[in-house]
């Protein structure tokens, strides 16, 4: 069962948010994607070892390999593709926790093209065509994705940080998992 995109959208959302339970129905919902696709997605992250189901109906991400995939794999699997300047959400070294490290000119600074973007630059392939919509709704999934994205686009600096920063926020969520009882 091979992987999509948004196999790793619906992983990343289900991380930022720990220990919350999450339905098929209000993850389509808040990732712009019907219930059946994230039940999909579901299905292939527990086949690929990403994620864990101990029960029906409930299942939770493998962040330790969730970590790997996206620090080593993700820009193999899924490479990004830049495009023109447009108006956009921004995305990989022009989001925080990124931003603030790295010093980039709003020209260079990379966005997903979108309507109701804040930000004009040069213009980058999302991880899955909802992402943006999605990210606009929810900064620490915004915040998972810009990393993924630099991960993705960056040099062997720019990925240094995005491993550091992803692994810090995916190890906290992890032991507020843990705290929880989960």
């Amino acid at each position: 069962m091979d992987l999509k995109p948004q196999d790793l959208l619906v992983l990343l959302k289900v991380a930022a948010h720990p220990p919350q339970r999450w339905t098929y129905a209000a993850l389509g919902e808040a990732l712009a994607m019907s219930a059946s696709e994230v039940h999909g997605s579901v299905k292939r992250a527990v086949a690929s070892g990403l994620a864990v189901a101990p029960s029906r109906g409930e299942w939770s991400p493998v962040r330790p390999n969730l970590l790997e995939f996206v620090l080593h794999g993700v820009r193999y699997v899924w490479p990004a593709t830049a495009g023109p300047v447009k108006r956009g959400v921004p995305t990989a070294f022009a989001v925080e926790p990124l931003a603030e490290l790295l010093t980039a000119t709003p020209k260079e600074a990379p966005v997903w093209a979108h309507p109701n973007g804040s930000a004009k630059g040069p213009t980058l392939s999302p991880l899955y065509r909802t992402a943006p919509q999605a990210a606009l709704a929810d900064a620490a999934l915004h915040r998972l994705l810009a990393l993924l994205d630099a991960l993705r686009i960056g040099r062997a600096r720019e990925r240094s940080l995005a491993a550091k920063l992803m692994e810090a926020e995916l190890m906290r969520a992890d032991s507020a998992v843990a705290d929880a009882g989960g």
